[in-house]
């Protein structure tokens, strides 16, 4: 089966249709059959962007639970040191938690193709094994 990671910009741009990038990510959404991952970091950032919107916090909770979108936490003392080195490795790009917490969850999953708009950071970031992201958005 076929799985992507969703990161924040993607999911806020899918739920509000006043983002530029909101057809083209809805396109891909809509489109896809396999299953969406992603963490607790990027919902709770997700949420901080959608929540001021009139039925932005309904329709970010009403997505999650249509699509099967699995939410992985990762904010146990292990993951939360080992997302801060990721953050202190990149922070000239700048990596922040949810960009460092999705890392970790391709490196559990590996899992490599990516739904993002953060083009700059996700061409730049590699997993600890070296490994590449597959950005969604600039596949054909």
């Amino acid at each position: 089966m076929r799985a992507w990671l969703l990161d924040t910009g993607p999911l806020v741009a899918y739920l509000d249709a006043s983002e530029e990038e909101h057809l083209e990510v809805a396109a891909r959404i809509d489109a896809f059959k396999g299953q969406l991952f992603t963490t607790s970091a990027v919902i709770t950032e997700a949420m901080h962007f959608v929540a001021p919107a009139r039925r932005g916090a309904l329709l970010l909770a009403e997505f999650v639970a249509e699509s099967g979108l699995q939410v992985l936490n990762f904010s146990q003392a292990e993951d939360l040191m080992e997302a801060a080195h990721r953050m202190e490795k990149y922070r000239d790009v700048p990596m922040d938690y949810a960009d460092a917490t999705l890392i970790l969850l391709a490196e559990r999953l590996e899992v490599f193709d990516l739904l993002t708009l953060d083009r700059r950071g996700f061409s730049v970031f590699r997993s600890s094994r070296g490994n590449y992201f597959s950005l969604v958005l600039d596949q054909a």
